[in-house]
């Protein structure tokens, strides 16, 4: 991508915005300016993260009857990927940027019934009462690039509606006619999240490939839909959802064996498929003497036992398909992911927030799911100005027969300083130790210092 369309749109946007301001009261131009870098703490301290970001919001409510949003991401973002000399003529190589389109959908109040609020475009549709990990929220899919970035999704082009039967209870629907597959972390954490693989005795992995069958463009095969009751009955805030919907992180069905060598050294083409679920979700947070509690489940039912199929008939000079085997990775069995929470504010102002979570979002089935334990405490001083995060940080369980074998944990201290009210710096450290096979014990060569810079306008 050239790096002048993306500065000129940006800039168009915020100046037709700005213009549209002085005109119109109602339009509300907002974003942010964020700095967002990370460094490993072990020599020579290469850059584990690098980001600038420009996000511009745009409100406008038209009538009382209408609304317009759009959220916009101008990024610098990852080290400039330089391997020769022509390199250099190509500012986009040397300076990469990009333009990303989170958000912009109109909201449109009353319509048909005075009870009937819909909206149309690009949204983000939340589900979910749990702290950033939200075992329901399956409408968009999963925006894993920065993978300590919990629970970021990206917006999906769809419909949506609610009804609002008074002003307890609510009905919302959703349509997302186009599928859209996760993105996965990028950098050094771009293997975090895949699953290990196993050889046969003998042989060793010198050469991966793998091609991704993505589901036919059609609506029946590429749509997602939902339903979500919603209530507020003796102080608590709960719903039902419903949900059909293609899972986003794709699996192994079919893997080529070649040899490459005579000492055991074989390649794997791997055909990568997606497949459909069905999602029963439940959730609810409130309050009981003062703690703010809340609990969140799925129950995930896929349509189909999901088969792996590994083709070793060139192993032996055979032709293609002759000697196969089959192995099930996913039953056609319901497992279920949940998530349990707390927060408290002591009397001396100290903030403790603990959530357990039981399923990452890139585990299935229930004998693959781990357990989770993030806890938080934080302490403000000087009239909110520094904020420190002393315990920070999580603890995973993979296996609790041999737990010894199988944790990981997560440290994360934090100190936040305010230098206006509109100017937020922190610095944060990240400390992995771990061992076995959940996703984050790969950490463990990537304890990292994080600084990051947030202006708000």
């Amino acid at each position: 991508m050239k790096i002048a369309s993306p500065i000129i749109v940006a800039v168009l946007v915020f100046v037709m915005g700005t213009n549209i301001v002085s005109a119109q009261d109602e339009l509300k131009v907002s974003g942010e300016l964020l700095s967002n870098q990370r460094v490993l703490l072990e020599d020579p301290n290469d850059w584990a993260w690098k980001e600038n970001r420009l996000t511009i919001k745009l409100n406008k409510k038209i009538s009382g009857d209408s609304k317009f949003y759009s959220e916009v991401w101008l990024r610098n973002i990852d080290l400039p990927m330089i391997t020769s000399s022509a390199d250099m003529y190509n500012k986009g190589t040397l300076d990469p940027y990009n333009l990303e389109v989170r958000e912009a959908y109109v909201q449109l109040y009353g319509i048909l019934s005075d009870n009937l609020d819909m909206k149309i475009g690009r949204q983000r549709i939340t589900w979910g009462t749990a702290d950033l990990l939200n075992p329901t929220d399956n409408l968009n899919p999963y925006d894993m690039e920065d993978v300590l970035d919990f629970g970021r999704h990206r917006g999906s082009d769809a419909f949506s509606f609610d009804y609002y039967f008074n002003s307890e209870f609510s009905i919302q629907g959703a349509f997302v006619p186009f599928f859209q597959p996760a993105n996965t972390p990028i950098g050094m954490f771009s293997n975090a999240l895949a699953p290990a693989m196993e050889m046969p005795p003998g042989l060793t992995l010198t050469g991966l490939t793998d091609q991704l069958m993505m589901p036919e463009s059609n609506l029946a095969e590429s749509s997602t839909a939902g339903i979500r009751f919603k209530g507020f009955v003796a102080g608590f805030d709960f719903s039902l959802s419903y949900l059909s919907g293609i899972d986003g992180i794709p699996v192994s069905t079919y893997n080529t064996f070649t040899p490459v060598d005579a000492m055991g050294g074989i390649s794997i083409n791997s055909q990568l498929s997606f497949y459909r679920n069905q999602i029963i979700g439940a959730d609810l947070a409130g309050s009981i003497m003062g703690v703010g509690v809340w609990a969140e489940a799925a129950t995930f039912l896929p349509e189909d036992d999901i088969v792996m199929t590994s083709d070793l008939s060139a192993l032996y000079a055979m032709p293609a398909g002759t000697i196969v085997q089959d192995s099930i990775m996913l039953k056609k069995d319901a497992y279920t992911k949940y998530v349990v929470g707390a927060d408290y504010t002591l009397s001396n102002g100290a903030y403790i927030n603990v959530q357990y979570l039981h399923g990452f979002i890139n585990e299935r089935g229930s004998d693959a799911l781990n357990d989770y334990f993030f806890v938080r405490v934080e302490k403000s001083f000087f009239d909110a100005k520094l904020k420190l995060s002393p315990i920070n940080g999580g603890y995973i369980v993979s296996d609790w027969d041999d737990v010894e074998n199988n944790h990981t944990l997560i440290y994360i201290p934090e100190i936040t300083y305010m230098a206006t009210d509109n100017a937020e710096i922190s610095l944060t450290a990240g400390l992995f130790d771990g061992t076995g096979s959940n996703a984050f014990a790969s950490f463990n060569d990537y304890d990292m210092l994080m600084f990051k810079f947030k202006y708000s306008f």
